[in-house]
């Protein structure tokens, strides 16, 4: 990624500039940080260790919980020392990378709920072909192919934005470096960076909302007209709504963000609606999931108890 202006770093904002926010601010984020990578790791680990969790529903899970990791440490440890600091500022390679992964590990995410909801609908409406049909080898190859997707998508935002001209104020309205605050500060021409940003990225993440939609209108359809038991139409009801809520809770801020024309006033709207999809939900993720399935919480609950036992 070539910088084909002079710039050699920026400065991030953040959410306030109010000085007395900043330290209670700073012990939130910290607290939602360390729960997020306790809860998401517990999750990853049982998922792991324990045999009665390798199937596919799980499989996929845990890379949720990795994502959900990774998402959030690509923003809030900068994030947190920008709120203890007076120097604010990051250098273009760290803001160039910043919105690598960020776009990298959030277009991944969009497109593995898409696959858990798919890995949903054959395990309720092709019960008898789930392990058939969703094999090890497949749940492989479509992870595989998600995070590739992810990885390339992101490369082209951030080597089409590392190729613009900043010549402006290198003051960026947010709290990480993301496509819309920067193409803010870009001179010439961003035409066809904002039509990558609509269309490609627009295509990325309303595909597998889409998808999930049509999966879920599926499997309604099949649990109300061809299940005759009440138990297994609150288990697959259940099971459904832990996904459901993840992908409301992640779809819902996101659209909010990039469905809208980027504008100076919209930034600090962005900057705070950004929390929710990047620190506040990869938090809630582990507890939507263990809290409302009896699987992961019997297994955590039998470890718990295994080490109670040992001291």
């Amino acid at each position: 990624m070539l910088n084909q202006t002079s710039v050699t770093e920026f400065f991030l904002l953040g959410v306030t500039d109010i000085q007395e926010l900043q330290p209670l601010l700073f012990v939130i984020f910290l607290t939602m940080y360390i729960s997020n990578v306790a809860g998401n790791g517990t999750i990853l680990k049982l998922i792991i260790s324990d045999p009665r969790l390798h199937s596919p529903m799980y499989f996929f899970l845990g890379n949720l919980s990795w994502l959900d990791i990774c998402y959030s440490t690509v923003t809030l440890p900068k994030m947190l020392e920008n709120l203890v600091s007076s120097h604010k500022a990051i250098s273009f390679l760290g803001c160039m990378s910043q919105l690598h992964f960020f776009h990298f590990l959030g277009s991944t995410e969009a497109l593995l709920l898409g696959v858990m909801a798919l890995d949903r609908f054959v395990a309720i409406c092709k019960p008898l072909h789930y392990t058939v049909i969703m094999n090890y080898q497949l749940c492989i190859q479509m992870t595989s192919t998600i995070w590739v997707i992810g990885f390339f998508h992101a490369l082209l935002h951030s080597i089409m934005t590392s190729r613009l001209n900043y010549c402006g104020s290198k003051h960026i309205h947010h709290f990480f470096c993301d496509v819309k605050p920067l193409l803010e500060l870009a001179c010439g021409n961003v035409e066809l960076n904002q039509w990558l940003l609509n269309t490609v990225t627009g295509t990325i993440g309303m595909g597998p909302f889409f998808l999930t939609l049509l999966s879920y209108f599926y499997i309604l359809t099949y649990l109300f007209f061809k299940t005759y038991s009440c138990s297994v139409l609150q288990k697959a009801l259940s099971t459904c709504a832990s996904h459901f809520v993840v992908v409301i809770l992640f779809y819902a801020p996101v659209l909010f963000t990039y469905v809208r024309p980027a504008s100076g006033s919209s930034m600090d709207k962005d900057a705070v609606i950004a929390i929710m999809y990047s620190v506040v939900t990869p938090v809630l993720n582990p507890l939507i999931y263990t809290l409302r399935n009896k699987e992961v919480k019997g297994v955590l609950s039998r470890v718990i108890k295994r080490k109670l036992s040992h001291e």
